[in-house]
């Protein structure tokens, strides 16, 4: 449907309809077709006055779709209308109305009203992140930073979790204000990066290295840089932190994880306990391992090549330094198929232990038990992140030693294509890759580009803030 470019009359309007096909949804789809081709506000008006003239009233999600359009156009005064009519017409509105409305307000000069609606949210349900987001981004943009923080630790307080586009905006407005609180708050939003584990992009990067040199007499200075394969930071000659746990957390970390994750309630969905204590037993019996390889997981690295092939490269990748490999595999690979070629596993079991799981097998449990059973010194490959077992650990200073412990044991092989070797090794960093503070200086790992995903895969480049 082709939306008017002017606004029609009521007899235009069902001479439309009645050409339509189907007439029952032909607001709907008129509506749409309008936020599609951004219609001028008089146009969409001229339809909804038509229709309470014809059925004395105007269905929800008509009026919904024609907030969108206001929304869209920032057309305030029709946002507080159609707000208007919704309150008198229905006891509570539904969460995508609340959306639209709190974030059609919260971009005008009426953004108080967008807190109101806030607070008229939480009367019923937890807002969701675009409200608060909208609300606290309106607050930053006035320069009421101690009420956007509010927002913001109610949000974690309540779970929802923030966005980086508005951990970015608290640093873009913040420039230049004075106030001790203010950079405890902001400090705070730093240590949630490292709590867990996010990298910034570029763009939020420079935010908040701009942040930092426009503190009034803060004196910081920032400079990218690349952190030395000792944990150096060459601008200003800091030793990072080391990545390797202490006796005590790696025992601690260790206990706690096969207590937890691997005996916990989650891992016996798909593994039976007979087939886990025969890992165990197998596992005991041929203790210590230098690598743990997650087979199945690592032989679908490259598309186009047949699964035993990719693992195969990746065995021969990591046995060169004579290192003793176990590679989890599954049952279904000891089966001569277009995927599992029976000589290529036999060779590849010259090279390394073998395990194979039954074909459902969870084997993340596999996985961790093996490698934490090894010591200290054992690394693991998998390109999955492990984000449940973090999820299974119940305080969050185990949760931290747990991905400060995979940061330096997981072992990335990046697909390379030169002919000799179908991977490289993306060594486990001596120093740890996450935002760090002494005080005076702060070094903050970062991501060229955006991405709303967490990634094992640790960032190369580094922001170091120093105060002189």
């Amino acid at each position: 449907v082709q939306p008017p470019e002017k606004p029609l009359q009521a007899e235009e309007w069902n001479k439309l309809r009645e050409d339509f096909q189907l007439p029952g949804i032909f607001e709907e789809v008129m509506l749409n077709s309008m936020i599609r081709c951004n219609s001028p506000i008089d146009v969409a008006k001229s339809l909804l006055t038509h229709l309470a003239k014809r059925d004395g009233d105007i269905a929800y999600n008509v009026l919904v779709k024609y907030l969108t359009l206001c929304v869209h156009q920032g057309q305030v005064s029709e946002i507080r209308d159609v707000y208007d009519i919704m309150k008198v017409r229905f006891k509570i509105l539904e969460s995508g109305a609340y959306n639209l409305l709190i974030k059609g307000l919260s971009n005008s000069d009426q953004w108080r009203m967008a807190l109101t609606l806030l607070e008229e949210v939480k009367k019923i349900m937890v807002p969701s992140r675009t409200c608060y987001e909208s609300c606290i981004k309106a607050a930053s943009c006035h320069q009421e930073m101690k009420l956007a923080f509010e927002l913001y630790n109610e949000m974690l307080a309540k779970g929802v979790v923030p966005t980086l586009d508005v951990l970015q905006s608290f640093f873009y407005f913040s420039r230049g204000m004075k106030g001790a609180e203010l950079q405890k708050e902001l400090f705070g939003i730093l240590l949630y990066l490292r709590e867990n584990q996010i990298y910034p992009h570029k763009t939020f990067m420079r935010s908040i290295k701009l942040w930092f040199e426009s503190i009034p007499e803060g004196n910081w200075k920032g400079r990218l840089t690349k952190i030395k394969d000792s944990g150096q930071c060459p601008v200003c000659n800091h030793q990072l932190e080391d990545s390797n746990l202490t006796e005590e957390e790696y025992s601690n970390l260790s206990e706690r994880i096969i207590r937890d994750v691997i005996h916990g309630t989650d891992t016996f969905r798909k593994t039976s306990p007979k087939e886990f204590e025969a890992f165990q037993a197998f596992v005991e019996s041929r203790l210590p391992f230098d690598v743990v390889i997650d087979g199945l997981n690592v032989s679908h690295i490259k598309s186009r090549k047949m699964q035993c092939e990719n693992l195969f490269d990746a065995v021969n990748c990591l046995a060169k330094e004579n290192a003793r490999l176990l590679v989890l595999g599954r049952k279904h690979m000891l089966t001569n198929s277009s995927n599992w070629k029976r000589e290529i596993m036999k060779e590849m079991q010259n090279k390394a232990d073998f395990f194979f799981a039954e074909n459902i097998s969870e084997d993340d449990a596999f996985l961790l038990y093996a490698t934490l059973r090894s010591g200290k010194h054992c690394k693991f490959v998998t390109r999955d992140f492990l984000r449940d077992h973090k999820a299974c650990l119940s305080d969050s200073l185990t949760r931290h030693l747990f991905r400060k412990w995979q940061r330096g044991h997981q072992i990335v092989l990046k697909k390379i294509k030169c002919f000799s070797s179908l991977f490289s090794q993306q060594p486990a960093f001596r120093y740890d890759c996450v935002v760090q503070t002494t005080g005076d200086t702060w070094h903050i790992p970062y991501k060229d580009v955006f991405e709303e995903k967490y990634s094992y895969q640790v960032p190369r480049n580094w922001l170091c803030i120093q105060q002189k």
